[in-house]
């Protein structure tokens, strides 16, 4: 059995979903607004739109003076504008209100077997914090999907002033823990930013495996997780 103490996650895609794809609930969004946008479209568009901001303004925009929510606004309106949504102040008003509709639950959804996981985890008397590539609403959508009680601490990339892959947010992580590197794990659904950067920095780690990535050549079978009800069977057998 591994001897751990620290059990770290990932958020999106690991614990939390969305509900629905962007381009659909925005273009809803959209709709009761008076405008007609196919979710498509708008999808496509969103993602184009995020990928140009990520490069320009990594991270959220922490280290450029951009504070996340107008990172996020300024993505959202530009997924609008590339779909055909003149820019104004109405849009402005539409991508406010959608920043905000994605800090509740009305848009995220927990992966099958989280809250049992995550309960049993805590019977056991692991230590839990979150490691995840957010801005500053993840708590309070913690909160609001009723996961937040379950963590001694929750660590954004925002807050870090790094984004995984970058070893700085795990070795913050160990600091908040409070345990050495080979007394904790990473639990994660991506093989880049959660399974090889924690190991990166001596930790353990686990890949969820999910629909839309295929089989990871490097990563031991035991170290894969088909579902997180798998995880504490594979602590026990490590």
């Amino acid at each position: 059995m591994l001897r751990l103490r620290l059990l770290t996650w990932d958020v999106k895609d690991t614990l939390l979903r969305l509900r629905r794809p962007v381009g659909q609930s925005y273009a809803a969004e959209a709709r009761a607004q008076g405008l007609q946008v196919q979710p498509e479209a708008l999808g496509r568009a969103f993602r184009e739109a995020y990928g140009a901001q990520s490069r320009r303004f990594p991270n959220y925009g922490r280290g450029q003076g951009l504070s996340s929510r107008q990172w996020w606004v300024d993505v959202v309106k530009q997924a609008f504008v590339l779909s055909g949504v003149p820019d104004g102040a109405a849009l402005t008003a539409l991508a406010e209100k959608l920043y905000r509709d994605y800090c509740s639950s009305h848009n995220w959804e927990l992966l099958p077997g989280a809250e049992e996981t995550l309960s049993r985890c805590r019977q056991r008397g692991f230590r839990m914090g979150v490691v995840s590539n957010f801005d500053n609403r993840l708590e309070n959508i913690l909160s609001q999907c009723n996961l937040r009680h379950h963590f001694e601490f929750v660590l954004t990339s925002e807050a870090a002033g790094a984004a995984k892959p970058n070893r700085r947010i795990f070795e913050e992580a160990l600091r908040l823990g409070g345990v050495p590197p080979e007394q904790a794990a990473h639990v994660g659904d991506d093989y880049t930013r959660d399974y090889r950067a924690a190991r990166a920095v001596g930790m353990h780690s686990f890949l969820l495996h999910t629909a839309r990535h295929g089989p990871e050549p490097e990563v031991p079978p035991e170290h894969v997780l088909p579902t997180l009800s798998h995880l504490l069977a594979r602590i026990e057998k490590g």
